[in-house]
């Protein structure tokens, strides 16, 4: 395995996201880079983390606006580039796996023809070339009988198959950065964990960054090299694990989670007058 690549592949400098004419940003003054690793998000809904990562891809929609000091990958800056260039980058060069594959693939096009037309747009491969292409990667996410699974459509497999064609379709370009929001919230306990293996597998093969949104603190604690806490759209926290928690969301998140080794009869709940009242640290 080639050593990894630790140049910073994003590089996010006091981003803030408003929407319509409200001057209170939904995601406010965020700032982090990613190299080739694992990077999770966390926070509970509405902290803004899957917004973030929106506004990274340069995905909001019309009503939303991002200021930023600098927004950066592989060096080039992303707020002045036009939309033609960013789909150029996206799904090529960057990647976005959403949490519900009903709600991603067409439901009218037959599973082979979803991930073939990814190798025809981004890799310019011929339609042969592209099917080909499209049964070497669902064979990596470990789709057994390739050809009939190819001919299905989405309905007609299970979440987590669709999750794994959803991973093939945005790895088969070998994206520098990928951002997975809440990949396995879809998804039986039962196969949570294979999908995350072979993302990381897949992830760590082509020396790319991840960046996993998640509400699951201790999921992402367990899959990610560094945590990044959310809350009221700032950053309250850096983590590279849990025990070093201090800032009161970040345990309160921690303590409501339930732990089948330490059963309780009343889970805790967050102190918003605490939290509220804790000095941010980023």
């Amino acid at each position: 395995m080639a050593a990894p690549d630790n140049r910073t592949i994003l590089n996010v400098q006091n981003l803030s996201v408003y929407f319509g004419q409200t001057d209170k940003p939904a995601v406010d003054n965020v700032s982090l880079t990613l190299g080739a690793e694992r990077l999770g998000i966390v926070g509970e809904s509405g902290s803004g983390k899957s917004t973030l990562g929106r506004a990274i891809m340069r995905l909001l929609p019309p009503i939303g606006r991002i200021q930023a000091d600098a927004l950066t990958f592989e060096g080039a800056s992303l707020l002045d580039k036009k939309e033609r260039h960013l789909r150029a980058l996206r799904g090529n060069q960057m990647a976005l796996i959403m949490q519900d594959p009903r709600y991603s693939l067409n439901p009218v096009l037959p599973i082979g023809k979803q991930v073939a037309e990814a190798a025809i747009l981004h890799l310019s491969a011929s339609k042969r070339e592209a099917y080909t292409l499209a049964a070497e990667m669902l064979a990596k996410v470990r789709i057994n009988d390739i050809e009939r699974t190819m001919a299905l459509y989405p309905h007609q497999i299970s979440g987590g198959m669709g999750q794994r064609v959803m991973i093939a379709m945005m790895l088969l370009a070998k994206p520098r950065m990928v951002i997975a929001d809440e990949p396995t919230s879809a998804l039986d306990v039962s196969v949570r964990g294979d999908v995350l293996k072979l993302l990381d597998e897949l992830v760590r093969e082509n020396q790319a960054g991840l960046m996993l949104i998640s509400h699951d603190i201790r999921m992402v604690a367990a899959f990610c090299e560094r945590i990044i806490v959310m809350y009221k759209g700032r950053i309250v926290e850096t983590l590279s694990h849990l025990d070093e928690a201090q800032h009161p969301y970040t345990r309160g998140l921690i303590a409501a989670m339930p732990d089948p080794r330490s059963p309780v009869a009343r889970l805790k709940t967050l102190d918003r007058l605490a939290i509220d009242s804790a000095e941010v640290k980023p």
